[in-house]
């Protein structure tokens, strides 16, 4: 049966799971923390009423993972030779997308989905709402929403994605005004995209009334259209955060730790309840301080006065009641789970600037081997998008051949990433000096225009002026030594 076929639910419960866990993270990711863990019954109910402390460590986590991925811009290279077609067509597409900026946001949200969807597609910006004067056709590569993608395996390797179907539900009106639901489908094959529409109708929605489940009951035969596409792969490239060798699902750097992140919002939540008892406690008396009715009663409300009486005058020194709740061993779980979190989640402290995380003397290579543990993690999910990326940009160089008129040439391109860590300038040089000799390794100009920021106009004026402060320092020295000056020019 196909995931589209009439009768059928949308989302497929295949990927029902998978849709979930991808909006969860999401909350998580976003700060929303009360949203996912709001089941939790370990509060008592007034203390879910008035209070929920969380603090958004998964948003640190994810986004370690994308600053240090694409915090530096990487290098893209194609061709031979200096200057190659290849290379400015390279450059050319890289530049024209935001190649960074699209997989720093990839990358962010590959991080709490575990999974990224690459597009590749021929068009305009605006979708011909403008001319192709003004907008002009050219290979699009774009991030496309995970929980819009429903991936098909080729039988017998659920490894292997052979079909992308990217299935958008759209609410629309008819007619006569009334609400009717479409799901626009395409299905990327290798070399044809088919197109096709269905009707369908809400089955299910969340608390807050947003639709999550509808059933097909009928296709829109005129919507369904098939295009070549000239290359010989879907222009859908998946690339997850990191896998294994039984599912193409991709594994993500939250879920993992939900536990942890419940039971650190709880432990922060019951510390703060007691400490706002600690703000406002009650306070005992001796019997016979406060004020008494006409049957010789004492006239107090403990929870409104916030003070009571107690028997045995001459015993009782009037004091708070107060109480440590065990705040010490509170504070000392909370530390361990903060440890153990960012051991599991492979973030040093160093990385957060917490802990013992002094860098003052330390050499770029100590810092970076304090760093080790969240280095391999940022490697591990490199290869992925080295990966990815380079099938991305090839498809965009095969699919702009194949619709262009001008035929550009393309290659294989290579990417060069870096670190994320900072450069230690110092060190490099110590480096430099020590294997070429002490030489100069870079002019004068590029020297000011790198380290000052200055364009190549600028450092000519500043090395014309320099030159002429050791002219005129020269000058002055010869008269002093009784030298003619002209011998210097």
């Amino acid at each position: 049966m196909s995931m589209f076929d009439i009768g059928a639910v949308f989302p497929p419960y295949s990927h029902r799971r998978r849709i979930r866990r991808y909006r969860e993270n999401k909350k998580l990711f976003l700060g929303a923390h009360y949203d996912v863990f709001q089941s939790n019954d370990r509060l008592s109910h007034s203390q879910k009423e008035l209070l929920y402390l969380s603090v958004n460590l998964p948003g640190i986590i994810a986004k370690k993972s994308a600053d240090f991925l694409f915090g530096e811009v990487p290098t893209y290279s194609a061709g031979r030779e200096d200057n190659a077609p290849e290379q400015k067509a390279l450059e050319r597409l890289v530049s024209t997308n935001h190649l960074n900026t699209m997989a720093y946001k990839s990358a962010l949200g590959n991080a709490y989905r575990g999974d990224s969807f690459v597009k590749i597609r021929w068009g305009q910006k605006y979708n011909g709402a403008l001319p192709s004067s003004v907008d002009p056709f050219r290979v699009f590569i774009e991030n496309q929403n995970a929980e819009y993608v429903f991936p098909e395996t080729m039988p017998g390797d659920a490894t292997q994605i052979m079909v992308f179907h990217i299935a958008i539900p759209v609410e629309v009106k008819d007619d006569r005004g009334r609400r009717d639901w479409i799901i626009s489908v395409e299905s990327h094959y290798p070399g044809f995209i088919q197109y096709a529409q269905y009707r369908a109708n809400v089955k299910a929605n969340e608390t807050d009334g947003t639709p999550t489940e509808w059933k097909i009951y009928a296709e829109i035969e005129e919507a369904r259209r098939t295009v070549e596409t000239g290359v010989p792969m879907p222009l859908v490239v998946h690339i997850p955060n990191y896998t294994t060798d039984d599912n193409w699902e991709g594994i993500d750097d939250l879920t993992e730790h939900k536990s942890v992140f419940d039971e650190i919002n709880n432990r922060l939540s019951k510390i703060a309840d007691i400490l706002d008892k600690h703000a406002d406690p009650a306070l005992v008396v001796p019997s016979g301080t406060l004020a008494e009715d006409e049957n010789g009663n004492a006239t107090f409300v403990t929870g409104r006065d916030k003070v009571f009486e107690v028997m045995g005058k001459d015993d009782v020194t009037p004091s708070y009641v107060t109480w440590n709740g065990q705040l010490t061993a509170a504070f000392e779980e909370l530390r361990t789970l903060i440890k153990l979190l960012l051991i599991n989640a492979e973030i040093p402290e160093i990385a957060l600037g917490s802990g013992d995380s002094g860098t003052s003397g330390s050499s770029g290579l100590a810092i970076k081997f304090r760093m080790n543990s969240l280095l391999a993690k940022i490697n591990r999910k490199r290869q992925y998008y080295d990966k990815g990326l380079k099938e991305a940009l090839l498809i965009a160089q095969m699919l702009e051949h194949a619709r262009s008129g001008r035929k550009p040439a393309y290659d294989e391109p290579k990417i060069n990433f870096k670190d994320g860590l900072p450069d230690d300038d110092a060190e490099q040089a110590n480096i430099y000096a020590i294997r070429t000799g002490g030489k100069a390794t870079v002019s004068r100009k590029t020297a000011l225009m790198k380290l000052d920021g200055l364009t190549e106009e600028q450092a000519d004026a500043e090395i014309k002026r320099m030159e002429d402060e050791e002219k005129a320092a020269a000058e002055i020295a010869a008269k002093v030594d009784g030298v003619n000056p002209t011998i210097f020019e």
